[in-house]
């Protein structure tokens, strides 16, 4: 390969057949090199393609200028590593970050792109981190998320502050010792299922269900039941004696026998039309439930 090819290669946009802009996909490893084969913007590229997007709306350059910049924002996002979520999907997010800025970057503002895209590119992952982080949104306000993420720089391991490291970080913040000690709370709870999983060992696996009480389990209900389900059982039963053989025959055959009969094969049986069949059932199921009303 010559010189000149090597250059080639290296050049913004080469690479766009095998990279999401979006989403670095299932394969980490892969899209992080192939980020990185990518050559950075000379300041004198990247104001002639900030140019050719701002004045012209040249969607190529506005391509150019994400693909130059998806390493910066891989490692934006490994420093967010430490709030558990998958470094795909924080990177993913950044992207999107920088994709707003690319479009809204002002060329004659007179600094990098970089500098203009990073704060966009926080923007979309701390919102990324909040959504997800936990079930129950944790800071609401743009204090409470400042708060939140400077917090957990400060945070040193696991366990809880001390008075004065709380009131340092009240200061270092400029908030009141409560906010801090409200969020660290907040920081602190621990997501749970309100149901245990199915292979879940009662008594090594807590939930919040397990504590309810269970109407089907009352054993006052419980016999009720299987008393209503013993006499309507004797209603019925009464009441299908009432009928005709024929009629008694289809009702059985139809609904409590074992092996339950069709139209087609009772009309068979009985030597008259399906749709006869259908009728007679029909009427018996008039006769049982009036007689039904009548016993209860």
């Amino acid at each position: 390969m010559t010189k000149n090819e090597e250059k080639e290669v290296k050049k913004p946009g080469t690479a766009l057949q095998e990279i999401n802009l979006s989403s670095p996909g299932a394969n980490l490893e892969s899209y992080i090199n192939s980020i990185h084969g990518i050559g950075i913007l000379s300041p004198e590229e990247e104001k002639k393609l900030a140019e050719d997007l701002y004045y012209r709306n040249d969607v190529d350059a506005a391509r150019k200028l994400v693909l130059a910049h998806l390493r910066f924002v891989v490692h934006i996002a490994k420093t967010y590593k430490g709030y558990g979520l998958s470094e795909a999907d924080l990177i993913q997010e950044g992207n999107i970050g920088l994709m707003k800025a690319v479009r809204k970057f002002n060329p004659e503002e007179g600094v990098r792109l970089i500098s203009y895209a990073v704060h966009w590119i926080r923007a979309e992952i701390h919102e990324y981190v909040l959504r997800n982080w936990k079930i129950v949104k944790i800071a609401t306000t743009k204090a409470q998320r400042k708060l939140f993420f400077n917090l957990r720089k400060k945070k040193q391991g696991l366990s809880w502050l001390t008075n004065s490291e709380i009131e340092d970080i009240a200061d270092d913040l400029g908030v009141k010792p409560e906010e801090v000690r409200e969020m660290e709370k907040r920081m602190s709870g621990i997501d749970m299922s309100f149901d245990p999983p199915s292979e879940a060992d009662e008594d090594e696996n807590y939930s919040p269900s397990s504590y309810l009480p269970d109407e089907e389990s009352d054993p006052q209900q419980i016999v009720e039941k299987e008393i209503d389900s013993q006499v309507n059982t004797k209603y019925l039963y009464t009441a299908i004696k009432e009928l005709d053989e024929r009629s008694k025959g289809i009702i059985f055959d139809r609904w409590l026998s074992d092996e339950k009969l069709t139209l087609h094969e009772l009309a068979e049986k009985y030597g008259v039309s399906a749709e006869r069949v259908r009728q007679i059932e029909q009427n018996a199921m008039k006769k049982v439930k009036q007689s039904l009303t009548i016993e209860q």
